[in-house]
């Protein structure tokens, strides 16, 4: 049976036809995902927002208002870090939700997230993080381990908190690691980054841009196949969905998608993602797009067994739309997206310092 939220997302006016139990229901699944405040959009922009009970529209009218002071903050953060690598001479590029924010992209209405995502030169990096640190930002959090582990594996320096905001800051050189099979060219991403507008270099500050449109894709669809962050995989899902709406009429969209896909080595990620955004959102991809070529379609035995771990993982993570076999199946991508971004031994020796060393000195720590 369908959730009623995936119901709402691929036709939102299905919502004037609910009764105040299903109205109830669906704003739950929607708490869960972290859709609330993106719902209220779905709602207006289908005209029926004063159709539903009274309890759901305030609901979503204060979803709405806590996604508008989200936005606000974090446009005024992006001014915080934009100060912060004044005269660096590096570019600032957002990644994620803070790019579609200051893009004015629709993937933004709604949209809340924790952190901020930037992408500089990996040969920058010693310089963002001291620009970031004299402006309040500092590693917190992270053992030895993790230092050692983010600096030298990862694609990103460890997470940054502000000692004041709390407002967290994770700084990219790629957006896969070093480990992983798919190596997409950071210099490619940059080197293709947008403008936003209204934010040009001004005396000392740097310019602020965005991927581009198609890179933009790409990332999202990595990100969601990658991270193993399935307890957001249908908000990160909804933003591709997004995305696709917003920028498929460009001219040559799907084949420059496609190609830039093989190019950046992401062609099977795009595929997954592509293939889900159309099952479970009905978003519209050309026929020829969804079948993918050869490098990007699996064997059948694995399509099959992908499509009913993500089939369950994609759902809301709530009781109503949980079977026997969702946990199982996250845990299972949670797995593959690790064995995607590292080698056996270097997952094994990081699975085992995670599960058995980390918790073991975190005890002589409180001991102590």
């Amino acid at each position: 049976m369908t959730p009623l939220l995936i119901e709402v997302l691929r036709r939102p006016a299905a919502l004037a036809a609910f009764t105040p139990a299903q109205c109830d229901l669906v704003l739950r699944q929607a708490e869960r995902a972290q859709l609330l405040a993106s719902l209220h959009a779905r709602a207006r922009d289908a005209g029926v927002l004063e159709r539903l009970p009274a309890p759901a529209r305030r609901q979503l009218e204060w979803a709405r208002q806590q996604g508008e002071r989200h936005l606000q903050a974090v446009r005024w953060e992006v001014r915080q870090i934009r100060q912060a690598m004044a005269g660096l001479g590096v570019p600032l590029i957002l990644l994620k939700g803070g790019a579609y924010a200051m893009a004015g992209l629709a993937a933004a209405e709604g949209r809340i997230f924790s952190d901020i995502d930037i992408l500089v030169p990996r040969a920058a990096l010693a310089d963002v993080e001291s620009a970031l640190m004299l402006h309040g930002w500092a590693g917190v959090g992270h053992d030895d381990y993790d230092q050692h582990y983010y600096r030298r594996w990862m694609h990103e320096l460890p997470p940054m908190r502000h000692v004041w905001r709390e407002t967290v800051i994770d700084v990219h050189h790629a957006i896969l690691p070093s480990t992983a099979a798919a190596h997409p060219d950071a210099m490619l991403l940059r080197a293709a980054a947008e403008p936003v507008p209204g934010y040009p270099a001004s005396g000392s500050l740097p310019p602020l841009y965005t991927l581009g449109p198609v890179d933009m894709i790409l990332h999202s669809a990595t990100h969601l196949l990658y991270e193993s962050e399935f307890d957001h995989g249908l908000r990160n899902l909804v933003d591709i969905d997004r995305l696709l709406h917003e920028f498929s009429s460009l001219p040559g969209f799907w084949v420059r998608l496609t190609d830039r896909a093989a190019m950046l080595q992401l062609q099977r990620p795009l595929f997954y993602a592509l293939r889900h955004a159309a099952r479970l959102l009905h978003t519209p991809v050309p026929a020829a797009v969804l079948e993918g070529n050869e490098a990007a379609r699996p064997g059948p035995v694995v399509l099959a067994l992908m499509d009913a771990l993500l089939d369950r993982a994609l759902l809301p993570q709530h009781a109503s739309c949980d079977g026997p076999l969702s946990k199982l199946a996250r845990q299972m991508l949670y797995l593959r997206g690790n064995w995607l971004r590292m080698p056996p031994w270097l997952l094994a020796r990081h699975l085992f310092h995670k599960a058995l060393l980390t918790p073991l000195q975190a005890t002589r720590t409180r001991d102590v």
